[in-house]
């Protein structure tokens, strides 16, 4: 067990990181000891850069205590370097954290920079001067290279630079060079946000919070019609959307609403809100008030203008995508599905569900088999999420049942009509007829001559032979019964599959 963390007064008394606790309780046998708890640090941590949104959308992790903030042109917004980073780290200190910030040209020379001083600012240019006095362990590298380097004499990144490259490269490695030329600043390299920027971002901030539903809603409804009038100045619209609620003690609360179609007017995203603020299980929780609220368009897509005014079937369309709209943020977007047809005769794959709001248009533009005049429908509009197996007490003389019991029920038949054989397709048939070496399984149970048979999950071929059945009591039942067919027919499963409303 060794010390993975410490205060100021521990470090005080010589503790450091990766000191056995044996040896850390013989130094100062009193010291309080907490187990570390790597997930809640992780936590807290995601927590921060989540709170660290309201200065800049480019945040990245730097496992395991770190961040990277991208403040390239946002620093004005703040007053500047200087200002913005005291405000960043007076805040975090109220909090209770131990904040050390650094401000530089390349990320690697401001984390070097954290681990040394706190509230340096490197101007452009000036990178070799800052870091050089500075030790090697502020790199940051493999405490191997660090121990390689104090033993080759090199105790500062200054007695390091002055080296030739080749002569670190071929000693350390060319990671560990890349790396201190990006402390150096003769080269960067990009921070990876922990989320892409939105491609609008329109925000409000409050000297005096806000705590209030009211003010919010007229938050929302002010940054809602301003978002749309920047997207609409380039011809877009918004599909996913997303509000930020900032609290004055940290915490942050982010609300999404998606839509089926780009959204061009601001009282539909208002209104979309509304419907998820409403719907939410755990309610928006001022606290002491929010002082700054966000509304970002995440994903955006061109708007393609239609005529409207003449052509009833587009208003029509209007209305349904905007009706999905408003269910899917009150329940949840995948609550909300569409059925598109599929060419295939197997009935469980007749449709696909998809999620409504993504596959409108396809839904709209899907043409069902349509029925023949008016004879009743061969098939239930609605199936079973698996076949039910019955028990098939009775029989006709031609072979449907006569009399089965399902679910605790006995079921007796009236009326019968079938059967209709369901096979797999072709090319199913063809890759296993076509297979080099067939299982002895399989060969038993291959179909003759002339017939056809369905994949079975266990890989056996089966065929179906569906009946629509009516009982006494004027209910209607899709049946089918499941054999396997080899040199003889051998016994069959029944199955209830649907009914007829």
């Amino acid at each position: 067990m060794v010390i993975s963390a410490l205060n100021d007064a521990a470090a005080r008394l010589g503790l450091t990181i990766g000191l056995p606790l044996a040896n850390a309780r013989a130094i100062c046998p009193d010291i309080d000891v907490f187990d570390a708890d790597e997930t809640a640090d992780a936590r807290t941590l995601n927590g921060i850069a989540d709170w660290c949104d309201r200065f800049t959308p480019l945040v990245a992790l730097d496992p395991p205590h770190g961040l990277l903030l991208d403040i390239t042109g946002c620093a004005h917004l703040f007053g500047g370097e200087a200002a913005l980073m005291n405000a960043l780290c007076s805040a975090l200190t109220r909090q209770g954290f131990a904040v050390s910030a650094a401000i530089a040209g390349t990320p690697a020379c401001a984390r070097a920079l954290t681990r040394h001083v706190h509230g340096r600012i490197v101007a452009p240019g000036e990178e070799l001067e800052a870091v050089a006095p500075l030790p090697v362990f502020t790199l940051g590298t493999d405490d191997e290279i660090t121990r390689g380097l104090r033993r080759a004499g090199l105790k500062t990144i200054g007695d390091v630079a002055v080296r030739g490259r080749h002569e670190i490269a071929a000693r350390f490695g060319a990671a560990f060079t890349a790396l201190l030329e990006q402390t150096l600043g003769q080269r960067d390299a990009p921070i990876n946000p922990r989320r892409p920027p939105p491609d609008y971002i329109v925000e409000k901030r409050f000297a005096e919070p806000i705590a209030t539903d009211s003010a919010i809603a007229m938050t929302l409804a002010g940054l809602a019609r301003t978002l749309i009038a920047a997207m609409e100045k380039q011809g877009k619209g918004a599909r996913h959307l997303e509000a930020g609620f900032f609290r004055t003690d940290g915490a942050v609360r982010v609300i999404t609403v998606e839509t089926g179609r780009p959204v061009t007017r601001g009282e539909i995203v208002d209104r979309l809100f509304r419907e998820r603020l409403d719907a939410l299980a755990d309610p928006l929780d001022p606290g002491f008030g929010f002082d700054l609220v966000r509304l970002s368009a995440v994903r955006t897509e061109s708007v393609v203008h239609e005529q409207r005014d003449l052509d009833a079937r587009v208003q029509d369309n209007d209305e349904v995508a905007a009706l999905i709209d408003r269910i899917a943020a009150r329940i949840g977007s995948h609550r909300v599905v569409v059925h598109l047809p599929q060419d295939t005769h197997i009935p469980e794959r007749g449709a696909l569900s998809l999620p409504a709001q993504q596959h409108f248009v396809m839904a709209m533009r899907a043409e069902w088999p349509a029925r023949i005049g008016s004879e009743p429908p061969l098939r239930p509009l609605r199936m079973f999420a698996r076949p039910e197996p019955i028990e098939v007490t009775a029989m006709f003389p031609d072979g449907p049942p006569a009399q089965f019991k399902w679910r605790h029920r006995q079921c007796l038949i009236a009326h019968v009509e079938g059967p209709e054989r369901i096979a797999m397709e072709w090319w199913n048939r063809c890759e296993r007829a076509l297979s080099p070496e067939p299982d002895d399984e399989f060969m038993r149970l291959r179909p003759p001559r002339g017939e056809v048979a369905v994949p079975r999950a266990d890989g056996h071929a089966l065929t179906r032979d569906y009946f629509r059945a009516e009982d006494k009591g004027g209910v209607r039942y899709w049946l089918y019964r499941e054999g396997i067919y080899g040199r003889e027919v051998q016994t069959f499963r029944w199955f209830l599959h649907g009914m007829f409303a």
